[in-house]
């Protein structure tokens, strides 16, 4: 069975990896979350980012929602394709919303994207 963790080697950090997705990466937007995905060497494991800006709102609202994104995120890695950049950008009603209603929506943008593998 395959780890459940969601380490720091699975996140994207640094600017440079966030400019490029931003540049020459897709995007699939939703209500609630907007993905922006981009094809990377298929022998590593996929990493994502999150960002949420103040528009989401204060601190604990965006730590909150954060919280959440890598929650769903880190159940459902063992589900997706290998070698990809993804970036999940918050939106505002993300921080008002169910954390089902994220969670499918997540999934509907990931199946949209064909970053899960086939079941």
């Amino acid at each position: 069975m395959p780890s459940l963790r969601f380490p720091k080697s699975a996140r994207l950090s640094r600017a440079g990896e966030f400019a490029r997705l931003r540049r020459e990466g897709t995007s699939f937007h939703g209500k609630l979350i907007v993905l922006s995905v981009l094809k990377a060497e298929p022998e590593h494991a996929s990493r994502v980012g999150i960002i949420t800006s103040r528009r989401v709102g204060g601190a604990v609202q965006r730590n909150l929602v954060r919280r959440r994104l890598r929650e769903i995120i880190r159940a459902l890695r063992p589900q997706m394709d290998r070698g990809w950049h993804i970036v999940m950008v918050a939106r505002h009603a993300a921080a008002a919303a169910e954390f089902a209603r994220l969670s499918a929506e997540i999934h509907a943008l990931a199946r949209r994207a064909a970053l899960l593998l086939p079941a």
